[in-house]
């Protein structure tokens, strides 16, 4: 990796808000979506990747745009400057084929 880069992700109640926090996050600085999933208890969860530069002001706008959405509720959110290799390979966190071409 030439910069650092970190991964920010955003658990929310109910997929409207998760939707919401995704759009606002890849609109919000120059981020990839890297993994969608449902958790438990009817939770979603979101991760991106890109420059710390650029997930610290995508990750307030996930966050913002998900606890404005009616009965939306953020559960939990982290953001990890520059992860080490090991928890890029072991996690599904990775630039992907399938988000590699959203990448700029």
């Amino acid at each position: 990796m030439s910069q650092q880069e970190a991964v920010g992700v955003i658990e929310t109640l109910g997929f409207p808000s998760i939707l919401a926090a995704a759009d606002a996050m890849v609109k919000g600085g120059r981020v990839t979506l890297v993994y969608f999933d449902k958790a438990e208890k009817g939770n979603f969860i979101v991760a991106i990747r890109g420059g710390i530069s650029e997930v610290e002001p995508a990750m307030a706008a996930g966050l913002k745009a998900a606890e404005e959405t009616f009965g939306g509720q953020v559960m939990s959110h982290y953001t990890v400057p520059n992860p080490p290799d090991n928890v890029v390979a072991v996690l599904p966190i990775d630039y992907t084929d399938k988000v590699q071409e959203f990448r700029s």
